[in-house]
Formats: C-alpha cells, sequence, structure tokens
C-alpha cells in the first residue's frame, strides 16, 4: 500500500472514530429531571415566618442544582393553618412549614415541643435535647401513633416570646381573670389556669379579632410578626417576658414516601440546608426583631417588664399542667422525663458557665455609662 493511500485510511478511521463517539455521548449529556415539592406554610406570606420558610427552600434549591425544587405557599392556599400536618400527611402538600405546637389537638405531648419553661431550658438548648437527648425520637413516635407518615425536622430557636398584648397594661396576676386571651399549645391550658378565656385562633385571625373586641388581649410571637400582623394598630399595651412559650422552634414537614422516594444525595442536601437555615434564622431574628422594637416604639407602643409575680404564677400553672397531661398520656410523660433528665444536666452547665451578659450591656450602654 502506498504512503498516500495509508495515510488516506488513517484518516478515514479517525474520521469514523470522531461521528462514532460523537453519536455515543448524546444521551450522557441529557438534562437530569427536576422534582418538584409543593410546600404551604402556617403564615402569611409577609410575615417573616413565610421569609423562614422560604430561606429554607432556596437553601435546598441552591444546593440541589436543578435536582430538586421545592415551592412554598403562604397559609390557606391550599388548606387552613391548623390542618397542615394532615394534609401532608396524605400527600396532599409534600410538605410544610409550622410549629409543633399547632398540632396540640392531635396529642398534648406534642405541645412540649416549645410550650412551657421546658425545665428552664431555652430554645437553643431544647434544640439540642430534640437532635442529641432523644427527642426526635419521641417525636416519630408520637407521629407514628398517630398513623402520620410525616418526617419532621426541628429547627431556628426562637426569641422568648412577650406575655401578650393587652389594651390594658398585666399588673398583677388578679389582673388576668376574665380575660379573653388568644395563644396556641399548651399555653391554652397555662392562661385558663391563671384565670383567662383563651381561644387559640390562627395567626391572621388575631389582630381583627382584637379590633373587633372579640378578645381583649393576645400573643403571637415576636417583634417583627406582631408588628406585621398589626398589633400596635389596635393595642399600645405589651408584656415581655414569659415562661408561656419560652423554648419554642420552627417544624419542617415532609411526606414520608415523597422524602423517601429521593435520592440519599437530595436528602443528605436537605438535612443539611436545615441546619444553615436554623443557624440563619437565629441570625435574622436578631438583626430584624431588634430593629422592630424600635419601630414599635415609634408607634406608641408602650413595653413592660412582666411582673415575677405572674412569671411565678406561669411555674406553679404549669406544675399542675405537668402533672394532669402526664397522668392522662403515657406520651406526654415520656417526653417531660427526657427533658428532666437532659435539662438538669444541661441547665447546671450553662447556668454555671453563661456569664450575665447585661452586667456588660449596662457597663456601655445602662444609666451611668460612660459616653464616648
Amino acid at each position: 500500500m502506498s504512503d498516500k493511500k495509508t495515510v488516506t485510511s488513517r484518516r478515514g478511521m479517525l474520521k469514523g472514530a470522531a461521528v462514532a463517539a460523537g453519536a455515543m455521548s448524546v444521551p450522557m449529556i441529557a438534562t437530569a429531571q427536576t422534582t418538584s415539592l409543593r410546600f404551604q406554610s402556617t403564615w402569611p406570606s409577609k410575615d417573616i415566618f413565610h421569609e423562614y420558610a422560604n430561606d429554607f427552600a432556596k437553601k435546598v434549591n441552591d444546593m440541589a442544582g436543578g435536582k430538586l425544587k421545592i415551592e412554598v405557599l403562604p397559609a390557606g392556599a391550599v388548606v387552613p393553618a391548623f390542618q397542615l400536618l394532615e394534609a401532608v400527611a396524605k400527600g396532599t402538600l409534600d410538605g410544610g412549614h409550622g410549629v409543633v405546637a399547632y398540632h396540640y389537638g392531635k396529642n398534648s405531648a406534642l405541645a412540649l415541643w416549645g410550650s412551657g419553661p421546658s425545665f428552664g431550658m431555652d430554645p437553643n438548648m431544647l434544640l439540642s435535647w430534640h437532635n442529641y437527648g432523644g427527642g426526635k425520637e419521641l417525636l416519630a413516635e408520637i407521629y407514628t401513633s398517630l398513623n402520620l407518615d410525616v418526617t419532621s425536622y426541628l429547627y431556628g430557636p426562637m426569641p422568648t416570646q412577650p406575655f401578650g398584648w393587652f389594651k390594658k397594661p398585666i399588673a398583677k396576676v388578679a389582673d388576668i381573670k376574665g380575660v379573653k386571651f388568644r395563644t396556641v399549645g399548651l399555653a391554652v391550658d397555662m392562661y385558663t389556669d391563671m384565670g383567662a378565656a383563651v381561644n387559640p385562633l390562627p395567626g391572621g385571625e388575631i389582630v381583627p379579632a382584637l379590633d373587633r373586641g372579640l378578645i381583649d388581649g393576645a400573643e403571637f410571637n415576636n417583634a417583627s410578626s406582631d408588628r406585621l400582623l398589626g398589633f400596635p394598630d389596635v393595642v399600645k399595651n405589651c408584656m415581655l417576658q414569659s415562661f408561656h412559650q419560652s423554648g419554642e422552634q420552627f417544624e419542617i414537614l415532609f411526606n414520608k414516601g415523597k422524602l423517601n422516594a429521593l435520592p440519599t444525595e437530595l436528602k443528605s442536601i436537605i438535612d443539611y440546608a436545615v441546619q444553615a437555615a436554623s443557624a440563619d434564622m437565629s441570625w435574622k431574628a436578631i438583626q430584624r426583631n431588634s430593629q422592630d422594637y424600635i419601630e414599635l416604639k415609634k408607634q406608641g407602643v408602650k413595653f413592660y417588664k412582666t411582673p415575677d409575680a405572674i412569671l411565678r404564677a406561669q411555674l406553679a400553672s404549669w406544675d399542675k399542667i405537668m402533672a394532669k397531661k402526664g397522668g392522662e398520656n403515657a406520651l406526654f410523660k415520656k417526653v417531660l422525663d427526657s427533658q428532666k433528665v437532659f435539662a438538669e444536666r444541661a441547665g447546671q452547665w450553662h447556668n454555671d458557665y453563661t456569664v450575665d451578659f447585661k452586667m456588660a450591656y449596662n457597663h456601655y450602654f445602662g444609666k451611668g455609662a460612660k459616653k464616648s
């Protein structure tokens, strides 16, 4: 064979190989299919809580690189806020964002993730108990006992919630008697024991009820949400500090079947997105709540520290609630016992190690502080 024929032959072979390789590569560059999940929150669309729900979804969507997309609808878009759990369990929704206390009517033990003083634990310590002290397994046990096919992720330690908004300041325990009041979860039992007539309204119905005089007072959660809901437009007195919900956190719900159908990689992304969103939410809350606290004052709201006598009355009421509910509900007692063991150890460490930050704050900003 001549050199010319050899070169031509080799060129033909290379060209054929390139065409073949190109044909083989076509299936390999096909776009991965996107799994879309429809969520609903239990919050109005403008509330900072709905913003937190969207923050979590964005973290998942960004990390998933087009393989998974979560869309979050506001409260009422598909089902009422208090029907979220059933909707997710049945698959009407793929997931949701809310708080465990909203499911209180299913099993009173569910309210222990946030309601009451939590044996002196702050919200971050309660999340520590949940993730490392047995709480996660207990919550799953309760949902299983209710035949609810959901997977729950708890995150986002909430700042201590105010005692409530009132038309008149609450100066003593006797002032609570006969007050028509809104709260949720086991706080319903606490305020009822203290003499209030309680109505557990969803967030969006609170201010209209206050405006129409259907209730005399209410609590929701924080300066940002309370301001957006319109509390300062109808009442001007807010009592700060309380044990009714001093350790609450958010819940991200998934339909268990939908979650289990996802590949391991996407389930890991969800897990880590929960952790990232928890930290981000706690930082954002400090920024926004402190700003809105200033704005509420500008709107003429007067803030009062809840008297210690009322705080002690809350603890006394809580003791009765624990004894009663624990005697009626074995799971309630099981959760309490687990929390108590963890809180005794973690609380001693926390209280012994934590410095009094108020001392430093007053040194720089309190009365008599040196002005630079």
